[in-house]
């Protein structure tokens, strides 16, 4: 009855002497010590055999049932006789309930498990039976548990991710300064390790800063580096990892080109009716399909956006510079074709020469851009690397901050956010549960 009754607890170290029920219903479980390790010395490791007396601890664990459970540890009090120890006597304990720990190690497990999952740590807390500062130290000692330099890995993308509204804070000189909202995360893109660590600001001293933390190894092993078309990322990248290539991601050039189209829809509209767009104008009503991909338009779609434009636009801009667009997508697609050398000129060829015979502000800017950046796109085209798992990530990260309502404490902030984006974590929340 005993030994099936210490099974149903399943708690290592400890074997169930009785049950028994009290008056609010909870039920006591009465465990006494069945590791024999825990008769050593914590101090100098000597096995004691000389009892001084009895302990009676009550600590914290997962709850059972509706009306809950109470631990009662009978734990027995060790003389020390070793001349050397300057310990004269301990207590005993084990991995699950460590000296001066109130909570059973299965209780933190489940509670840095929870809170992994982005679950609000107070919820957890309450829902455990447990205070908020008891929580927090499980998911600290959780983070401590995984902290320490990320493996080496080939890809790696790098992008930002606003924590919090700019506010104005005190400085330790007594002025004012504005602070700084943004976070760079960088991710792996290669060997499946997820978010590899956060930098505060934007800038290229942040990334510069992150990479020179890391060991020189890590580094080295670095050979293609994701980023959006931003020039002091890149900066940082070139000095810190000259053997490393840039890739830019696909995605922000074809922003790039969709805001290219916009500001010429509403350049186009302000000069020829003197004030912006309205609903009854069919440029404006028609605005998105200008922004959307030719393929995903259907033949009335179609005409629709080019009739509305032809009539609307005698000079033609709207149109040519949606064809422009088009062409980049059509330069970027030599991606999912496989990156040859004679499509990728081709294709570049002619968007080249569309931007230059329309010769539109706009569609030139978005040209020198693409000529600009022209190694990190052709990277691209050529190995396919883009920077949507980084992407992914700071959707995770916001995912973090919208559970939370917000932090007003960085690293708190941090190690939440390091708990649930990395790929352990996800592999954890992925893999099905047994039968």
């Amino acid at each position: 009855m005993e030994h099936a009754t210490t099974l149903l607890l399943g708690l290592t170290g400890v074997a169930v002497t009785g049950v028994r029920l009290v008056a609010d219903g909870s039920r006591v479980v009465d465990v006494v010590t069945e590791d024999a390790t825990a008769a050593a010395c914590p101090t100098c490791g000597v096995f004691s055999s000389a009892r001084k007396g009895t302990v009676v601890s009550r600590p914290k664990d997962l709850p059972y049932g509706e009306a809950g459970l109470q631990l009662r540890w009978h734990k027995s009090r060790w003389r020390c006789w070793e001349p050397a120890c300057p310990r004269q006597s301990f207590t005993e304990s084990i991995d699950e309930l460590p000296a001066g720990v109130r909570t059973t190690g299965r209780l933190r497990r489940s509670i840095a498990d929870a809170v992994a999952d982005n679950r609000c740590v107070r919820e957890v807390a309450a829902s455990r039976g447990v205070s908020w500062p008891t929580a927090h130290r499980a998911v600290v000692a959780r983070d401590a548990e995984q902290a320490g330099p990320p493996a080496p890995t080939p890809v790696v993308g790098i992008d930002e991710t606003r924590r919090e509204r700019a506010r104005w804070v005190r400085t330790a000189e007594g002025g004012w300064q504005r602070s700084d909202p943004w976070e760079t995360g960088f991710v792996d893109l290669a060997t499946g390790q997820g978010l590899l660590g956060q930098v505060g600001g934007r800038s290229g001293s942040s990334v510069a800063t992150w990479l020179a933390d890391q060991p020189e190894a890590f580094r080295d092993a670095i050979r293609y580096v994701a980023v959006d078309p931003s020039a002091p990322y890149a900066s940082a990248v070139h000095r810190l990892l000259p053997q490393a290539t840039i890739v830019v991601d696909h995605f922000h050039l074809v922003q790039l080109a969709n805001q290219m189209v916009t500001r010429v829809r509403q350049r186009v509209t302000q000069q020829r009716l003197g004030r912006r767009g309205r609903r009854s104008d069919p440029v404006w009503a028609n605005r998105r399909m200008l922004l959307r991909a030719q393929e995903r338009l259907s033949e009335r779609a179609f005409a629709r956006m080019w009739n509305g434009a032809v009539d609307n636009d005698p000079a033609g801009e709207l149109l040519a510079a949606w064809i422009a667009k088009e062409e980049l997508r059509a330069l970027l697609g030599c991606a999912a074709r496989g990156g040859h050398r004679h499509d990728i000129a081709h294709r570049l060829s002619r968007f080249y020469d569309w931007c230059l015979r329309v010769d539109i502000p706009e569609v030139t800017t978005l040209a020198t851009t693409v000529d600009t950046w022209w190694p990190a796109i052709l990277a691209f085209l050529q190995t396919g690397i883009t920077n949507a798992g980084t992407e992914g990530t700071n959707r995770l990260v916001k995912q973090v901050l919208r559970c939370a309502c917000g932090f007003r404490n960085k690293h708190n902030y941090r190690i939440r956010v390091r708990l649930h984006c990395t790929r352990q974590r996800a592999s954890a929340r992925a893999q099905p549960a047994e039968s």
